[in-house]
């Protein structure tokens, strides 16, 4: 489907209702922002850069003049950030009805291993370890206002799987196979965030989606860069959606009635040629992501991490 031919979700009335976008000071982020703020939703934008986050706020207001936004810092490669942004929200009691996890790296062209400074790979932190702890530290407030919370994910997680012996790439790394599994194990929390609110009645609601493939944005010229022929260049640029097309599916996920908060969520991505563009529309889900072992146990796993975390900086 050409990349012109996406139509926009019809959004309703969200004017007195707050969402907090993870990842909103650029590419399909911003665009997710923008869609919700046109529907009258107040903003919770945190981001790692306030000036990317200032000039945000200011084309999202291009189209919606009258919105409120509180613009909040966010790093989730270092969970001190991810613990400061969740006390204070805990603290003012911000009433988030919609919370989507967007934000995310992939270090496409780069063959170095990084590590951020809590010690952790950098994909694994920054697309799931970091939004755990987000979402886990602010369950309080979630539960207090049944949120619906989206959860991001990428075509990278339909063929990724964590390697339970390597979860941070350690023996064997390359850049997209991080980032599959870092996706892959978003995917897992999902589920599972998602059967715990069912089985424990917390009321919060769980939705999936993931935005094709989006040329317009810092991914795609390491993607490109790979391409041999001039042919393969010209196709990777004119594969999938612009920025706002590809924020469609996290819009759908937003607003789209789950069923009767049930551990199975819904799942929007894009409709065209294997699902690299094209509108906005229900998908079948990644079936390993459904996996309630494999949910429970990375679950499991990143409390672990996080709980040794704080050991060793308390200790």
């Amino acid at each position: 489907m050409s990349r012109t031919r996406a139509s926009q979700v019809a959004l309703p009335d969200l004017r007195g209702r707050t969402a907090l976008v993870t990842g909103a000071s650029d590419g399909v982020g911003v665009e997710i922002a923008r869609g919700l703020a046109g529907a009258g939703a107040d903003l919770v934008l945190p981001v790692r850069n306030r000036g990317k986050g200032a000039r945000a706020i200011d084309a999202i207001r291009d189209g919606a003049p009258d919105i409120r936004v509180s613009l909040r810092d966010l790093d989730l490669a270092r969970l001190a950030s991810v613990d400061a942004l969740a006390a204070a929200l805990r603290a003012e009691g911000t009433p988030l009805d919609i919370v989507v996890l967007n934000a995310g790296i992939v270090l496409l062209g780069d063959p170095e291993r990084h590590v951020s400074s809590d010690g952790f790979e950098l994909h694994f932190q920054t697309n799931f370890l970091g939004h755990f702890a987000l979402t886990t530290a602010l369950l309080p407030l979630l539960q207090e206002h049944g949120t619906r919370v989206v959860v991001q994910l990428s075509l990278a997680a339909a063929i990724a799987r964590p390697d339970w012996n390597d979860l941070q790439s350690e023996r064997r790394y390359s850049p997209l196979r991080a980032y599959g599994a870092s996706k892959a194990a978003l995917g897992l929390f999902a589920y599972e965030l998602a059967r715990r609110s069912a089985a424990e009645g917390w009321g919060i609601s769980v939705q999936l989606s993931h935005p094709g493939v989006v040329p317009d944005t810092g991914i795609a010229p390491a993607m490109r860069a790979r391409q041999r022929s001039d042919a393969g260049r010209r196709l990777a640029q004119r594969l999938g959606n612009t920025p706002a097309q590809a924020a469609q599916p996290a819009l759908r996920a937003a607003v789209t009635d789950a069923v009767a908060l049930t551990a199975r969520p819904g799942f929007f991505g894009p409709s065209g040629m294997m699902h690299f563009g094209g509108a906005a529309e229900a998908l079948r889900p990644y079936r390993r992501l459904a996996d309630p072992a494999a949910g429970a146990r990375m679950w499991a796993v990143a409390e672990k991490l996080l709980r040794d975390r704080a050991d060793t900086v308390r200790a």
